[in-house]
């Protein structure tokens, strides 16, 4: 559990200082310099395009200032966090924060999970960065779970708190998948043989809707061309393709049973509220699918679950808005 005051503590030494805040997933870096209690523009990276991380952290202060001057950095980073060392899931890059140190010439270092930077987010979204899909009335001392498919698939969970907020960050998007249907009973059978162990991840994301796109057309024995994520997602949405329109179905369903399952898991009648890459693209699908009475099927627990309100995060950068919390909190101090 990973506490805000904490977080701030690391960097109270240099919150005068520009800090560099950054959101590191498996496709894409967006970096920022929080100065004077601000965040400044987010520039959005191609991990693809650089070879290790540094390389692209330099490069993105060789055009923002020159790197002497940040003080030290934040970053939220889509993998686990172990002794301050993060291997990234879905990329090759690892996070280091000795390194990060030693190349920069930064006194301080934080590395936290990208989802936890979400969660921190929570509190701070208003009604206009959030696109409502059923429920009622969030519980404000209830903890809420924001999760999110992208490239990976990602789950934290904010608790509020009388004595201060905390947040727990997981894994879960790597627990095992579960099927509702003997439908989705062979597509997890096919996954299986393909994977071994099939995670929701291996569902919910990216590469996830591709697998489900394949899945379908072998078990259909109906020919399946290559295509990328957003090609299947567009073909889905234009009518152009049933394949494609059955996987973003699968994909929409499954979101909604695995979103239910982390509410049982950590109580979370706070809500659930979906970040990542995809559910912001197909928001007005998704509230039309089976993803609200998937989310709802919990058997005996279907009244817990409908009372509990479902969102897509259509923020823009919601991670920065974790991330400049917990950087605040330091400059704040620091200054009073």
């Amino acid at each position: 559990m990973a506490q805000g005051t904490a977080a701030a503590e690391d960097l109270m030494s240099v919150a005068s200082e520009p800090i560099l805040l950054g959101d590191i997933g498996g496709t894409n870096a967006r970096l920022a310099l929080f100065r004077s209690g601000r965040v400044g523009p987010v520039e959005t990276l191609s991990v693809a395009d650089y070879p290790r991380i540094t390389d692209a952290l330099r490069a993105f202060l060789a055009r923002r200032t020159n790197h002497a001057f940040a003080s030290g950095a934040m970053l939220a980073v889509a993998g686990p966090i172990q002794n301050g060392r993060s291997a990234l899931t879905n990329s090759p890059w690892i996070v280091n924060t000795a390194e990060l140190r030693e190349t920069f010439g930064w006194s301080a270092v934080r590395v936290i999970n990208d989802f936890e930077a979400l969660a921190w987010s929570l509190p701070h979204l208003g009604a206009s960065d959030l696109f409502a899909i059923g429920g009622g009335e969030p519980v404000a001392t209830a903890p809420s779970v924001v999760l999110g498919p992208g490239t990976g698939l990602g789950v934290s969970c904010f608790v509020p708190g009388a004595r201060g907020a905390a947040v727990v960050a997981s894994e879960g998007g790597h627990a095992t998948l579960a099927a509702t249907c003997r439908r989705e009973d062979k597509i997890i059978e096919h996954l299986r043989g393909r994977f071994g162990h099939v995670s929701a991840e291996r569902v919910l994301s990216g590469d996830g809707l591709v697998n489900l796109y394949q899945a379908v057309g072998l078990i259909d024995r109906v020919p399946a061309g290559a295509r990328t994520a957003a090609e299947i997602t567009a073909a889905a949405l234009d009518g152009s393709c049933a394949i494609c329109r059955q996987a973003l179905d699968f994909f929409c369903a499954m979101l909604g049973t695995f979103a239910g399952s982390t509410v049982l898991t950590f109580g979370a009648r706070g809500g659930v509220y979906i970040a990542g890459g995809i559910a912001p693209r197909i928001r007005a699908y998704l509230a039309k699918s089976e993803f609200r009475a998937r989310f709802e099927a919990k058997g005996r627990f279907k009244s817990y679950l409908a009372a509990i309100p479902t969102a897509v995060i259509s923020h823009p950068e919601p991670a920065f808005v974790g991330l400049e919390w917990l950087a605040r909190q330091a400059y704040d101090g620091e200054r009073g």
